[in-house]
């Protein structure tokens, strides 16, 4: 897998994680550029993404700022970074704060069994 999330907006949210999620896992990292955290836990995920096929699961990140800020309202981000995954256009588990590369390869796989 390209160990480079997709960007994701307000503009390209739809097609890009809830559309996309109807036919591949979508994992998306909602972090800000000022929050440290952020930074650490956006190494793992690449890590963890580069060691799966490209057809496995879609690694997408949103920066949360400006118009952004409504989708990490809608659903109810409480602080970052959250990462929350994506099944059949709905979400299916998150987590939140940096985290283990462990840990991150736990989240994909056991979200990967459920699709």
């Amino acid at each position: 897998m390209n160990n480079h999330p997709i960007e994701v907006s307000i503009d390209t949210f739809q097609t890009l994680v809830i559309d996309k999620s109807y036919t591949q896992l979508v994992i998306l990292d909602i972090s800000a550029n000022w929050c440290a955290p952020c930074k650490v836990l956006g190494t793992v995920l690449m890590s963890v993404a580069a060691a799966y096929n490209n057809d496995e699961f879609s690694l997408t990140k949103l920066e949360a700022e400006d118009e952004n800020m409504k989708i990490a309202g809608r659903f109810s981000v409480r602080g970052f970074p959250t990462v929350i995954a994506f099944i059949n256009g709905r979400e299916v588990d998150r987590f939140h704060s940096a985290q283990t590369h462990d840990f991150v390869r736990n989240f994909v796989d056991k979200n990967l069994q459920e699709f």
